[in-house]
């Protein structure tokens, strides 16, 4: 067949066109349909296929991860309960208000049977932290370093935590005599109904700061 052959076809007769012609003219009609159908349906599904497998890979990842907590989560939940049990025994130091009061005396006991005198025991305000009020005590007690150093460990052995800040020795002017100062800290542990009381006067105080503002 010669080229001028095919420029000589009438599009009106196909059927009459030689075979070959027709062959491939269905030929490429079978190939223009394939990517028309590749394009609007197959492409779209490998689309959807690549986000499913995107998807697939984080719920794995997912998956995984929660694997992981729940066999660390009898660990950690025995963690959690020797944690309460450690803060239970630590609060349990921590003397209430009843308790303050002969926590005081046993204070001054230990520096009386420590052969010291005291020039000033004075309970200052408390000093509220965070679930605890701070309880301050300014001391003031003469005798000689032996004494003070029964004191202080008689302090530091009491039942309850009492801690001792700013210690001073110093010697008495023309005596013989030396001088301890220091502040002495008991620590009270706030029950729920100080605790909700002080939240109360916090919210307060910050509403009267807020309408200052305005």
């Amino acid at each position: 067949m010669k080229l001028s052959d095919l420029q000589n076809l009438d599009p009106a007769k196909i059927g009459s066109w030689p075979l070959p012609v027709r062959a491939l003219m269905i030929l490429g009609l079978c190939l223009a349909l394939l990517a028309g159908g590749f394009y609007l349906d197959t492409q779209i599904q490998i689309e959807n296929l690549e986000k499913t497998q995107k998807t697939e890979i984080t719920l794995w990842d997912n998956f995984v991860l929660k694997q992981a907590r729940a066999a660390n989560l009898e660990p950690l939940e025995a963690l959690l309960a020797e944690m309460k049990q450690s803060l239970g025994e630590q609060l349990r130091l921590l003397p209430n208000r009843t308790e303050i009061d002969g926590l005081l005396v046993d204070i001054s006991q230990s520096g009386l049977a420590s052969g010291l005198e005291f020039e000033l025991f004075k309970p200052e305000s408390e000093q509220p932290a965070e679930f605890y009020a701070i309880q301050p005590i300014r001391i003031t007690v003469t005798g000689s370093y032996h004494e003070f150093g029964n004191f202080i460990s008689a302090v530091a052995a009491l039942p309850r935590i009492v801690t001792q800040h700013e210690v001073d020795i110093a010697p008495r002017k023309g005596q013989e005599t030396l001088v301890m100062s220091m502040v002495a800290k008991t620590y009270r542990y706030m029950d729920e109904v100080e605790l909700a009381q002080r939240a109360e006067a916090a919210d307060a105080k910050s509403g009267k700061k807020r309408k200052k503002k305005k």
